[in-house]
């Protein structure tokens, strides 16, 4: 089996892994899951999947930035088709393999992820494991990759000098760049371009103000306002 590149441990004081930024309904609009879902993620049983903060009051933020990202891979998983009870045997595998913690945030996951389940499901006939791994893995040009849908996420995801998640590119919009940046507005959905937190943006046209005043005073593109407002109304409907 193909040994992938090793991640440095994680630091127990790195607020990516341990400031709770997000509510469960908050990681889920930011990744396009329902809220249910997201919820079963960071509250399964007997461990969750994604990263949360222990001890959170659950009106309160309890998924950090690291959770946040995972969300997002997570969700590429199940846009792929796979059914959730089928996941965490992958993730077992390539945490297995890789050696680390919190593989789905891990730049491995990026460089080595399909390798590593390509080559177990070539040496595991008939498990449930190496079904998932056929399901997530393609051969493209005589190389392992990821399905397009999970290639196209974790594109998404710009990674730190310790091979963790440092910043990402939110899915839910088609022409909007919509970016979580925890170390800007406190990891809340930002545009890309000003920098302005798309809550105070809606907050705004939801009171009245133009999209002509909107692009002027935040310096956003029309067509980009137009997107996240779109996004917006068809979560509220």
């Amino acid at each position: 089996m193909t040994r992938a590149r090793s991640t440095p441990p994680v630091l127990t004081d790195d607020s990516r892994f341990s400031l709770p930024l997000y509510t469960t309904a908050e990681a889920a609009r930011a990744v396009d899951v329902p809220p249910t879902t997201f919820a079963r993620w960071a509250r399964g049983l007997p461990t969750s999947i994604v990263t949360t903060v222990r001890g959170a009051d659950a009106r309160q933020p309890s998924v950090p930035f690291v959770g946040l990202a995972e969300g997002m891979v997570l969700a590429a998983i199940r846009r792929a088709g796979v059914p959730l009870q089928r996941i965490r045997p992958a993730l077992e595998v390539l945490t297995t393999t890789i050696g680390i913690e919190h593989a789905l945030a891990s730049r491995s996951l990026y460089t080595d992820g399909a390798e590593v389940l390509f080559d177990y499901a070539a040496q595991s006939d008939g498990e449930g494991k190496a079904d998932l791994a056929r399901e997530l893995v393609v051969v493209r040009r005589g190389q392992r990759v990821f399905a397009d849908v999970v290639e196209e996420y974790l594109r998404r995801i710009e990674y730190g000098p310790d091979g963790y998640a440092r910043l990402v590119r939110l899915p839910a919009y088609d022409r909007a760049e919509v970016v979580a940046d925890p170390k800007r507005s406190f990891g809340q959905p930002i545009f890309a371009r000003g920098g302005a937190r798309v809550s105070d943006v809606l907050e705004r046209f939801w009171a009245g103000e133009g999209l002509d005043e909107l692009v002027e005073e935040f310096g956003v593109p029309s067509d980009q306002l137009e997107d996240v407002l779109r996004v917006a109304s068809r979560r509220a409907a």
